[in-house]
């Protein structure tokens, strides 16, 4: 067998998506998973997770599908490690992400979590303080690129405008003081791939204050309890 993901442009109505599953059963294929990647305007893009019993069949299926009326074919590739299910997928990270004790760690298993998701060329942290890059996933653009984005991606979005390539987005973690940028060649990150990224940031960044907190809690005992009297006398 051989899993292939298929993203389709097609008709937002009743009835579209089981013409496409029609076609893909008749060239003896499984449709084994769907994920909604955006709708508006009467269209929606779905990813489709294929089974074909070979390889070979890719260029049928195509053929197959491009005559449902009204799809369109952004993308079709092999893949051996698809998600079935990405919303218990989304949970489950969140839950190791949370379950994380160590600040660098979060931050390692962000880029990788994140990266993995959205099925990314490369992805990064950067700590917009200090403008250091940490190394992540693939291979990244330049430095000087990244910090040039992410410089006219924050000011587009005070702006009101989305300010970035189809192909990068980013996210940021306000407490950490970072942002994690991810991209890939070729493929437009959809709106429900960029929101899965922001909501993964707000919790990565919800931890990294939390854990903050427990370290300086540590450090400064006394402090920490003056502050604990505070709140109980208010």
């Amino acid at each position: 067998m051989s899993l292939h993901v298929l993203r389709i442009w097609l008709p937002d109505r009743p009835g579209a998506l089981g013409a496409v599953a029609s076609r893909v059963g008749a060239v003896g294929g499984d449709v084994i998973g769907i994920d909604i990647l955006e709708r508006g305007a009467g269209r929606a893009v779905d990813e489709l997770l294929i089974e074909l019993p070979d390889a070979s069949l890719v260029g049928l299926l195509v053929d197959e599908v491009r005559e449902v009326d009204g799809v369109d074919i952004e993308d079709v590739r092999q893949t051996a490690d698809a998600v079935l299910d990405p919303r218990l997928d989304a949970l489950e990270t969140a839950a190791m992400l949370m379950g994380s004790a160590d600040p660098d760690e979060l931050v390692a298993m962000l880029c990788d979590h994140a990266a993995r998701m959205v099925t990314a060329g490369w992805g990064v942290v950067v700590d917009t303080e200090s403008q250091e890059v940490f190394p992540g996933w693939g291979e990244s653009p330049p430095t000087a690129w990244l910090l040039a984005f992410l410089e006219g991606s924050v000011a587009a979005s005070r702006s009101g405008d989305a300010g970035q390539p189809d192909d990068v987005l980013w996210a940021p973690l306000p407490a950490a003081r970072m942002a994690v940028v991810l991209g890939r060649e070729g493929r437009t990150f959809r709106a429900r791939e960029r929101r899965t990224i922001a909501a993964l940031a707000r919790i990565v960044d919800a931890r990294f204050r939390d854990l903050s907190e427990q370290r300086s809690r540590r450090w400064h005992p006394a402090a920490a309890r003056s502050v604990d009297l505070d709140l109980i006398r208010s």
